[in-house]
């Protein structure tokens, strides 16, 4: 006797299918069917596939803040296309910054080898200079007798 209500129902329900059953004709037995009801979602869905939302009063004031995010979009989508090439940028720039360096060692190694004091003898012997047997001289000078002979 919780819900006298649904009890009522149920008997109704019942004394229907048995009326059915009773019937001369084999008929299938179905349940009496109840009307459909849309969810918000659904109504929703189906006024914006439909096209029906255009006619509404309401979507008229709507109209700027739609036009907003589809501007919004339109940006996004560019700056994820800017971004790719920037990122294609900055890749093309550190391999060039790479095969650069290695030019810049290998540069470096040549001329190390080239100013070894033994190349620099052998590229300069075909110009008729020869590397001196004898060391050089120093010249030793005391700086007080140069002060002296400056005054």
């Amino acid at each position: 006797m919780a819900n006298k209500f649904r009890d009522i129902a149920k008997q109704e329900e019942l004394e229907e299918l048995e009326e059915l059953v009773e019937q001369e004709e084999p008929q299938a037995i179905s349940k009496p069917s109840k009307p459909v009801k849309k969810g918000v979602l659904a109504k929703g869905l189906s006024k914006i596939f439909g096209g029906s939302f255009l006619s509404d009063d309401r979507a008229v004031q709507h109209i700027p803040f739609i036009l907003f995010l589809g501007l919004v979009a339109i940006l996004y989508i560019a700056n994820g296309y800017y971004a790719d090439d920037k990122i294609r940028e900055v890749n093309k720039v550190t391999n060039q910054i790479k095969e650069l360096r290695t030019e810049f060692i290998s540069s470096k190694s040549d001329l190390m080898f080239v100013s070894k004091q033994s190349e620099v003898a052998k590229a300069v012997n075909s110009l008729g200079l020869k590397e001196p047997v004898v060391a050089p001289m120093k010249i030793e000078m005391d700086s007080i007798k140069v002060k002296e002979n400056k005054k």
